[in-house]
């Protein structure tokens, strides 16, 4: 069986989200400058069947995100879509080819039948095989699977940027041990891997 993980872009105030998030701005007021450091390396560039970008540390990292992933849970928000979006046709924010090349559960309570945190963990381990299982987000489903001792490793991308509001990833966790077991430094951004020591259980 293999690891619950999670990885996040974080501001160094904690946010992973802006302000005034909505439909046509998901991520919030400046949440994109979070994700920058990884649209700039190689690997993304790579990957979108571009030329160019930063052959870099933090491009290394990107070529890990997906690697070895068997099955992806994530929230209705990070699927993609307002409740006035969730129909039997809406296929999330990336339409018929996806970034995730393998199962992907998302977890709502409306308008679809009701699927809990252990459930949609069960399902998707099922899925995954000996693969691990990822933690997509946001940060409501993150923040529930970090509360209830389900999560084995949270990997930050901590960016050197203030948002200072929106919404932020450990509100609500209570207090996890989190024990750092690597840290790759680069200019704009700090990846670090810790594995989660002590679970708070619901």
């Amino acid at each position: 069986m293999g690891t619950v993980t999670c990885q996040m872009s974080i501001s160094l105030d904690g946010f992973v989200a802006g302000p005034n998030q909505s439909l046509e701005n998901p991520i919030g007021d400046g949440g994109m400058r979070l994700h920058q450091w990884m649209f700039d390396t190689a690997s993304w560039k790579r990957q979108q069947g571009e030329t160019g970008g930063a052959q870099s540390a933090d491009s290394d990292v990107v070529d890990g995100l997906l690697r070895g992933n068997g099955a992806y849970i994530m929230g209705r928000k990070m699927f993609g879509g307002g409740e006035s979006q969730w129909d039997e046709s809406w296929t999330g924010w990336w339409g018929d080819e996806p970034p995730y090349h393998a199962p992907v559960f998302v977890l709502t309570h409306h308008p679809r039948k009701p699927e809990g945190i252990d459930s949609a963990l069960a399902q998707a381990r099922a899925a995954a095989g000996d693969k691990d299982v990822a933690i997509a987000g946001g940060a409501s489903t993150v923040q529930q699977y970090l509360a209830a001792g389900m999560l084995d490793e949270l990997n930050l991308h901590i960016v050197a940027v203030i948002l200072g509001k929106g919404e932020r990833l450990l509100d609500g966790v209570g207090d996890p041990t989190l024990e750092p077991v690597k840290v790759i430094a680069s200019p704009a951004v700090t990846h670090v891997t810790y594995r989660v020591v002590h679970k708070p259980r619901r």
